[in-house]
């Protein structure tokens, strides 16, 4: 019997509807499915409520801040009460700024940027690229990845003993792994950052979508999140907590909008003051749709419920963990066990399968689209498989690199949007293909594993 079903008989639907939730996709089989979007933890579909809200006001668009005409004034307020409402979703501090950037990468390049001199930061292997890599400027202590909670916050306070307590220091964290799902200890690194003197800034991109969030009540210095992943994919993304760091740093971009006064000098240069406010750090023409997008996106989670949205998304994640512990072949990746609290991302490896074939089989026979690889987090991922080779099967990941096994994973996520029969699909798949295996051949292109025609 099939494992494939059409939208006219999903089970249950998803509280939140986003676009595409009745896309159809060819299968190598023959016929066509509707395509199971399982791959939120990359970029989450837009929400449809977003995208109606964006389609409303793209023909009242017009450039913000400084024109006199009724849709630049409109454009201008629209924008700004963005800013208000995504600090209201963050639970902001009257004195914290919310600046507008690109990405979860692009804020944590901008703090990066903001650090005072002398600044030591101090962060897990375990981080998504993003918040892994924009510190290399700074002096960086990596901490290995722990195995607890309680034993992330050890790990941290024997690392900020150990520092000079007088220089500033900055903490940099993920709120939910995008490798495995789980919960970080938040506001206990937080205390302990703040107990010897350092700050922390909180990586919310995988915590946001999945999970209520509070500046205020984590006790955290800044968090950052972007558009793409919280079902506004409209290239937004914010930093947002304290702003003296931010209103000492030069601009991260020079430009217009950054600048409050420019002037000629004697000695034939520029002089500029720039602003304090969160414009310092916005040059240029801001993504008016994007922040727009973000700020509908807040609103609609919140009225939706989030004891709705997270009881619902355990369901799912019970369904898909349950699912698949009834395959002996399967193995869950997990820093902290089986019992840690998590959100809907969950990565594993199958025995006798390269994760990449098994990708991309879900994906041209059974219309599923999930990840596989390293996820931009490769120190985890590498910690986590580097006891176990893969076999190549039929099919192989792209090439290690000299004297490294090929080493990859396959990540399946979820969320507000998705349907019961997508998982239902998606573990009915796994346990079909690892019982009769591939019904196509695949060959390797371009460092990908496709169907061979």
């Amino acid at each position: 019997m099939s494992v494939f079903s059409t939208a006219a008989d999903q089970s249950v639907c998803a509280p939140l509807p986003v676009l595409g939730r009745d896309v159809t996709v060819p299968l190598v089989t023959g016929g066509e499915v509707t395509y199971a979007a399982l791959d939120y933890a990359a970029s989450a579909p837009a929400l449809q409520r977003v995208w109606d809200d964006v389609a409303a006001y793209a023909p009242y668009y017009g450039s913000v801040h400084r024109g006199a005409g009724y849709l630049s004034q409109l454009s201008t307020d629209l924008f700004e009460k963005a800013r208000e409402t995504v600090a209201a979703f963050l639970g902001c501090r009257p004195a914290d700024q919310v600046v507008f950037t690109r990405s979860t990468t692009d804020s944590l390049n901008l703090l990066a940027r903001a650090l005072p001199a002398g600044c030591r930061v101090f962060v897990f292997e375990t981080e998504h690229h993003a918040s892994l890599l924009p510190w290399q400027d700074a002096q960086v202590t990596y901490l290995d990845a722990p195995r607890t909670p309680g034993q992330a916050v050890r790990t941290l306070e024997r690392a900020l003993a150990d520092r000079d307590p007088h220089g500033p220091a900055l903490v940099c964290v993920t709120g939910a792994s995008n490798v495995t799902g789980e919960l970080w200890p938040v506001r206990e690194l937080a205390a302990a950052a703040h107990a010897h003197g350092a700050r922390i800034v909180l990586d919310a991109a995988q915590l946001a979508p999945h999970h209520p969030l509070d500046i205020g009540d984590l006790d955290v210095d800044w968090v950052a999140f972007s558009g793409h992943k919280l079902y506004a994919p409209f290239g937004s993304g914010v930093l947002a907590g304290r702003a003296d760091w931010l209103q000492a740093a030069e601009p991260y971009l020079a430009g217009g909008g950054a600048s409050r006064k420019v002037t000629r000098r004697e000695d034939g240069g520029v002089a500029v003051e720039w602003h304090e406010t969160a414009a310092r750090h916005e040059a240029g023409s801001p993504n008016v749709i994007g922040a727009y997008a973000v700020a509908s996106a807040c609103k609609a989670l919140t009225e939706a419920g989030w004891d709705t949205l997270v009881a619902r998304e355990q369901h799912l994640v019970r369904t898909v963990r349950e699912g698949l512990a009834e395959v002996p072949e399967v193995r869950i990746l997990s820093l902290f066990g089986d019992d840690a609290p998590r959100v809907g991302v969950i990565s594993f490896v199958v025995e006798g399968w390269n994760s990449s074939h098994f990708a991309a089989a879900l994906s041209a026979e059974y219309g599923i689209g999930v990840r596989d690889g390293l996820f931009c987090a490769h120190p985890l991922v590498r910690t986590l498989l580097g006891s176990d080779p893969q076999s190549q099967g039929e099919c192989g990941a792209p090439e290690a690199a000299p004297g490294e096994k090929s080493l990859n994973a396959i990540r399946v996520s979820f969320g507000a949007g998705t349907p019961d029969e997508h998982v239902e699909r998606f573990v009915a798949a796994v346990k079909e293909l690892v019982r009769d295996g591939a019904k196509w051949r695949y060959r390797t292109e371009g460092g990908r594993c496709v169907p061979a025609v």
